[in-house]
């Protein structure tokens, strides 16, 4: 009877052990998931909020005039509310610095001056801090906006265009005329480099890449007229 018990007693602490064991597996798997998922996160994070501009060396046309810290990042917004280019109500575009007009797409969008609470990239196409009026000469002009779906992702169709395309930025009462010279994707991490002639004045505008949330592309134009 007394060996019963023990055995008895050997196989409760047993079924104890595995009890604990298997336990222990669970919570610890739980903890590696958390801690990738919040690793994730704060990469992304990071990433989001710590992006700047800053020029690539070009010979002969180097300088950190571009340089621009904490700018906003353009990624792919979707929104069950679909982007409307097509504007079928009246806009007072007085109220902007500026306009943005892309023919070939579109595209007519105020942005505000720096400074300006509704210059926001989660409400308009947004001026980057650094950038310079059209009329300033060799400058440059750095817009950004969402794409995606939403009614926010107003730079949504951009990878349509190409080399020699145009777009129009209406400044101070003149229509200034750009043709777009080099379109390239650059990684998310923090940093986009702006690879221009610093002897043009520009037109930067930068998006996230169409069904890649991991880049981002920019579009340099050159001042026509």
């Amino acid at each position: 009877m007394r060996i019963q018990n023990l055995l008895k007693v050997n196989n409760k602490i047993k079924k104890s052990h595995t009890l604990l064991i298997g336990s222990l597996f669970i919570f610890a798997g739980i903890i590696a998931l958390s801690w990738n998922y919040l690793a994730k996160m704060h990469d992304e994070i990071y990433s989001d909020m710590k992006i700047a501009m800053m020029d690539k060396d070009i010979p002969k046309n180097v300088s950190n005039d571009d340089v621009v810290d904490n700018a906003p990042v353009a990624d792919n917004v979707d929104n069950k509310k679909p982007q409307e280019n097509n504007q079928n109500y009246q806009v007072d575009y007085s109220k902007y610095l500026g306009v943005l007009e892309i023919p070939k797409i579109g595209l007519k969008r105020g942005f505000y001056n720096v400074g300006n609470h509704y210059n926001n990239i989660q409400y308009n196409v947004t001026m980057v801090s650094g950038s310079t009026t059209p009329d300033v000469v060799n400058g440059n002009l750095i817009l950004m906006a969402h794409s995606g779906d939403a009614y926010i992702s107003y730079f949504a169709f951009l990878y349509r265009l190409g080399i020699g395309d145009s777009a129009y930025v209406t400044y101070n009462g003149h229509k200034y005329q750009y043709k777009i010279v080099n379109i390239y994707e650059v990684k998310k991490n923090g940093v986009v480099k702006i690879k221009r002639n610093k002897s043009k004045t520009v037109l930067t505008m930068i998006t996230c890449t169409k069904d890649n949330d991991s880049t981002q592309t920019v579009y340099i134009a050159e001042l026509v007229g």
